[in-house]
This record gives C-alpha cells, structure tokens and sequence, in this order.
C-alpha cells in the first residue's frame, strides 16, 4: 500500500484515551444530581474521600503517598544530590543571644545556666549559616541536575540559619517539615514549592538521606541524635554508601556521648570512629567535602 493509499488517521495514537482523574472530579462536582446516594460517603471516589484515606487500614497508601510527593517534586525541581544539616531548634541566632542573657538575669540559677549555655551555641548557628551560603554560592550542576542543595528540618534556629544562608546566596533550599502537637511552621526562608510536611518521622528520615552526599551535624537534642546515629549505622552496617558526616563543635559532642568508650567497651571497632569529620568553622566542613569528592578536580564525579 502506498503512502497515499493509507487512510488518514484523525486521531494521534499515542493520545490518552481516558479521562485524567482530575477530570473525572470535575465531572462530579459539575453534576447537578442530589440524591441520599450521591449525598453518602460511599459515593465518594475513593481519592477524594479523606476519611478513607485516613483508616487504619491505608497506612500503607499514605506512606505510599509521602514516599512518592517529595520525591517527584525533587525530581521535577532538578535536585540531583543535597547537603543535610542537623541541629537544635532552640539555639538563638547571634543577634538574638545578647537579648536572651539580658532576660535571664532575673531567673534562678539553674535556668539562667541553661540560657547562657544556649547563647554560647549562638556561633554555631553563624557556621550553619556560613556553611550553606558558601555551598550555595557554589552552584554546582551535574548531569544537568544541581547539587548539594541545602536541606534542612524546615524549623527554626540551626535548620532556619541553613535555608537562610542559601537564600541570601540567592540559591532555593528544601524544608522537611514535621507534624508535631505544639504549633510548627517552616522558616520563612525555606523556597515554598521545596517546602514539604510529613506524618511519618521514617519517611522524613528517608528523604533526608536519599539524596544526601554530605550531612553537616549541629549540636542539638534527641531528634538530632536520633538522626545523626541512624546515618552512622547506615553506613557502618554497609547499607549506605559513605558521606561525609561533619560535626560540628567536638567540646559539646565529646561532652554528651563519650565515643571512644564505645569503641573502649567493644560495641563499636575503633575504626567506626573514623567515620565522623569534626569541624569548627564552615569552611573546615567544605574542605572535606571538596577532598572527598575531588571538587575542582578534573573529572570530579558526585
């Protein structure tokens, strides 16, 4: 048969041949029918049917779901790797630390200790700050995809310093929310469309990790232990490739966990000692990652 003998086809084969759920939603709430069985739950299509959603029984659907969301958008956004930092949410930033000692005067001993301890960290919001700026600044892309963007908890204190260090780099930063009882809202420096909230601490903890080449830890509580020792097991056990994990002020950590007599009593090898990098300053923590990655090395591969 002839090209001109062919019948023409109206239709592109490769066109959609159903409705996008989207669609089939408007069809609903365009129809005018009102009736006890349109008015019931059951009527409800199952992906707009939030009690549904929320039994017991669709735990998985909705890890499911808080798997899938971020990392679409990640990959719509471009995000090949980032930079995760850890870190309190109670450490003042330094403009704030004169004005919380000057409130603690009055308060009893005990309490006006641990303000002054708190105000002490102050600098260590300064280095997260400066750590993501100087990173940010760099703008690094491979393979078309930009990396070592700046991820933070999404909070207050040493996450906000983090996204506010790459927002005023110019660059946008990720804000991994969590729902908490108490009031919580990301940090106003957080790019919005990179800004995500979770149900589930073990789907957070997974995001933060996937794309992580390099983990920069913070003095901070136990949300910040229980992250910094499920990235130091992951790697020790060998399910996770090795990244720098860089942790910042050694006279803080070495005060609250002794490690070396967790290798001392043989629970962990000397050699799991190693796998942590102390840093004091932004610029010892981007040292390293530039060594580890050979950064401004011919044919560096991230």
């Amino acid at each position: 048969m002839s090209e001109s003998d062919r019948p023409e086809m109206k239709d592109d084969l490769e066109d959609r041949k159903f409705y996008r759920a989207e669609q089939e939603a408007s069809f609903v709430e365009a129809s005018p029918t009102d009736t006890p069985q349109t008015r019931h739950p059951a009527y409800r299509l199952a992906f707009r049917d939030t009690d549904f959603l929320l039994r017991d029984e669709l735990r998985p659907v909705r890890f499911q779901l808080e798997l899938l969301k971020p990392s679409m958008l990640l990959e719509e956004a471009r995000v090949g790797s980032t930079l995760v930092m850890y870190g309190s949410a109670r450490i003042p930033p330094p403009e704030a630390a004169d004005e919380a000692l000057k409130g603690a005067k009055e308060l009893p001993v005990e309490d006006r200790m641990v303000v002054e301890r708190l105000a002490e960290k102050a600098k260590y919001y300064a280095e997260a700050y400066k750590l993501a700026r100087l990173v940010s600044e760099r703008s690094i892309v491979e393979n078309g995809k930009r990396q070592f963007v700046i991820c933070s908890g999404g909070g207050p204190s040493i996450m906000e310093a983090a996204n506010r260090g790459a927002s005023d780099a110019g660059a946008e930063s990720i804000g991994m929310n969590i729902v908490l009882p108490h009031e919580q809202a990301p940090n106003p420096y957080v790019t919005p469309y990179l800004s995500f909230q979770f149900h589930y601490f073990a789907l957070r903890k997974m995001h933060f990790l996937l794309r992580a080449r390099a983990v920069a830890v913070f003095p901070g509580g136990f949300g910040t232990f229980d992250e910094m020792f499920e990235l130091l097991t992951l790697i020790q056990t060998g399910k996770m490739k090795p990244i720098p994990v860089l942790l910042f002020g050694k006279e803080f950590w070495t005060r609250v966990i002794d490690f070396g007599a967790l290798a001392r009593e043989g629970v962990i090898s000397v050699n799991d000692l190693e796998l942590i990098t102390w840093c004091e300053t932004a610029e010892d923590a981007w040292d390293h990652i530039r060594a580890f990655y050979g950064i401004d090395q011919p044919n560096a591969v991230i």
